[in-house]
């Protein structure tokens, strides 16, 4: 992302033959990208290619090169490198317990960590941009700049945000929710570093938003 604002400024004012098949690969990315965390098997895939569809979002934002989109880029960022690092941590701690990322073999995980699902219930919550968190503040300016450069975008961003909806409690209820497995019946607790560690991640996001100037202004 920042490499692509330094290199974007470098060719302001765009060319509209030049700005218009990028954007529309950026757009088209978010929703394959997002189709694709429909279908995963794996858990740190899934979290992967949710990164993937988030920067399509940001590169689109980007390459308008207007004040609101690169002030959304900004804030996506930050809040999307928190959201996705802390997913990826709580991916661990289930697989140093369970040895497998496979969805299908994980369920029911709610049952033997109460404290780490509800972990996974604000994360995901983030990740699909709930208010008040600055991923939803990144979000509406990025869509509100690529609405005021071409109103039919809107259709594609609404079904991405959709679809970052859908995918986003179907990793929920795929890890948390349900039977647990008999293989899973005694696994090791988890552990105050580990908790510890995920405040780290989510704390920043519920405070920025008190002051998203911290992060959103340097553009406006």
């Amino acid at each position: 992302g920042y490499g692509l604002i330094r290199i974007s400024s470098t060719l302001n004012p765009h060319p509209p033959n030049l700005m218009f098949p990028i954007i529309i690969l950026a757009l088209w990315g978010i929703l394959m990208t997002s189709s694709i965390c429909l279908r995963q098997t794996d858990l740190k895939a899934l979290i992967a290619y949710s990164s993937v569809s988030h920067m399509g979002l940001v590169a689109a934002a980007i390459i308008v090169q207007t004040p609101w989109g690169l002030t959304g880029a900004m804030t996506l960022m930050v809040a999307h490198g928190l959201t996705s690092s802390a997913l990826f941590a709580l991916a661990n701690t289930n697989y140093e317990r369970t040895h497998t990322r496979t969805l299908l073999l994980v369920r029911g995980l709610q049952l033997a960590f109460p404290l780490m699902s509800t972990w996974w219930l604000l994360t995901n919550l983030t990740n699909m941009a709930m208010p008040p968190t600055i991923n939803l503040l990144g979000e509406l300016f990025i869509i509100s700049t690529l609405f005021n450069w071409s109103t039919p975008t809107i259709i594609i961003t609404g079904m991405g945000t959709l679809i970052t909806a859908t995918y986003s409690l179907y990793m929920f209820l795929m890890t948390q929710r349900g039977s647990i497995s008999t293989q899973f019946q005694l696994l090791p607790p988890t552990h105050t570093r580990e908790h510890l560690n995920l405040t780290l991640h989510l704390l920043p996001l519920g405070l920025l938003i008190m002051k998203p100037a911290l992060i959103s202004g340097l553009f406006t």
